[in-house]
């Protein structure tokens, strides 16, 4: 980049931070959580309302757009026809959940932090990424590569979205997905996700109502089930939990006993510090004398995340080991509906872990298994070397690439990398009550996608 540029980019980018937390409260107070489609709105209406906000916005600053019939949407910086280099964010945000202490689509300002759903994830990092591109194109900067914005609206869920923009656009080969943590991740894991199904056992401990998590990607809080029963089961749950130290109420009502497991939040691919709240209930059930596929399935998931009681438990050196996440536990008509997400090594063999967990599982049909080949990006390409520099310009850190077991975009690139916007030390938000993002650490994300584009595309 020339002399001056960057400061030029950096000194529109303070000028506007009012711009910015303005716009990204409107934005977040979209609830824009997947639901039934209907004709334009394949994502529902509050997903299209978003993309059509986030085109709108993009405009007004000047950017040629093109949208995807619903799916997503491209905003392009420079010549269309140049070489492209890819930011690949996502409007759509998973459900609020509980635990609110604020209304989780009210935007609420709190000194420097901006709260909300979506706030983080990835609502203000995509709007970062465009203020960038914005402030780049305003200081009118030569560029010798183009940048594209593309906003998709099915990432937390079955990235239709990326699989419709693909057949109906050319993806760039190289970029990054602004959804993750800074430094920088140039290795996201495999994934295995499937659906387990079995008729619960009318012997034992009957379960009468359980519905937990709607999410393959979030790791429940709480988990509810009705049980048979009086005070008895009261007694033995008090029992169980100051054996074991794990947090249950309970309570007798007139259909018969619900217990509550209250556990620890978060987003699957972190699982380090949460708690299942779903394998607790299912331990607990367990030791009140349930039988059959919840036993089955308490056996074979219990308190840990690393599947090894799946008999999948595996890790290598370039990406740690393999997590694994219970996000849904229904009982619908007899039928026991439970979900399984596991991150898995570079080095796994998937199908191998497949086969593992229907030996672990008997009894069990399963909907099929998605699987998710793993994704790297060699640490010398200059995709990470200019991605790298630049966060630690603007930072004073060194800093080397990571691993994760997140699922981001930038699998869907030939290059991709995951690029922020959290920062080293932050408090895991995804997916949590209470999401938030503290709007000075918002402007030094976007100066570092700043730093970053003009080192990639800068004449």
């Amino acid at each position: 980049m020339r002399p001056g540029d960057k400061e030029k980019v950096f000194a529109l980018l303070d000028a506007w931070q009012d711009q910015y937390s303005s716009m990204l409260a409107r934005w977040v107070r979209v609830p824009s959580v997947k639901t039934e489609g209907c004709d334009g709105a394949p994502f529902g209406p509050e997903v299209k309302r978003m993309l059509d906000m986030a085109m709108v916005d993009a405009e007004t600053m000047g950017f040629i757009t093109h949208a995807y019939d619903g799916y997503a949407c491209d905003i392009t910086l420079g010549d269309e026809d140049a070489e492209t280099i890819a930011v690949l964010g996502h409007l759509d945000v998973v459900p609020a959940g509980d635990g609110w202490e604020v209304p989780p689509f009210a935007a609420v300002r709190e000194g420097d932090r901006l709260i909300g759903r979506g706030t983080s994830d990835d609502k203000g990092p995509a709007l970062a990424s465009l203020f960038a591109m914005r402030a780049i194109k305003e200081a009118g900067i030569p560029l010798r590569r183009s940048v594209r914005l593309i906003l998709g609206c099915d990432e937390e869920s079955g990235w239709e979205d990326m699989d419709y923009y693909c057949d109906h656009a050319v993806m760039p080969d190289v970029g990054f997905s602004p959804d993750a943590s800074f430094p920088l991740i140039n290795t996201e894991k495999g994934m295995v996700h499937t659906m387990a199904r079995a008729k619960a056992s009318p012997e034992g401990l009957q379960v009468l109502r359980l519905h937990t998590g709607e999410r393959l990607n979030v790791i429940p809080g709480e988990s509810t089930a009705l049980v048979a029963g009086g005070q008895e089961i009261v007694e033995q749950t008090a029992a169980f939990a100051k054996e074991t130290g794990l947090d249950y109420t309970c309570r007798v009502t007139e259909e018969g006993v619900e217990i509550t497991a209250h556990g620890i939040p978060g987003h699957s691919a972190y699982p380090e510090g949460r708690r299942n709240a779903n394998g607790m209930l299912l331990i607990l059930l367990r030791a009140l004398g349930v039988q059959g596929a919840f036993r089955t399935l308490a056996d074979a998931y219990p308190m840990e995340y690393d599947g090894t009681h799946l008999g999948i438990a595996c890790a290598d050196e370039v990406s740690g080991p393999l997590t694994c996440n219970m996000g849904i536990l229904h009982l619908d008509d007899g039928v026991i509906t439970a979900s399984l997400d596991c991150r898995c090594p570079v080095t796994a063999d998937l199908n191998a872990l497949c086969e593992a967990i229907r030996a672990r599982l008997p009894g069990f049909t399963f909907d099929g298994f998605s699987l998710t080949q793993p994704h790297h990006v060699p640490a010398d390409s200059e995709l990470v070397t200019c991605l790298l520099a630049a966060y630690r310009e603007e930072t004073g850190e060194e800093a080397l690439p990571e691993s994760t077991g997140g699922g981001t975009y930038a699998k869907v690139l030939k290059q991709g990398v995951a690029y922020g916007a959290s920062f080293p030390g932050d408090p895991d938000l995804a997916h949590q009550a209470g999401e938030y993002v503290e709007l000075k650490k918002m402007l030094l994300a976007a100066k570092i996608y700043a730093n970053a584009l003009l080192r990639l595309c800068a004449e």
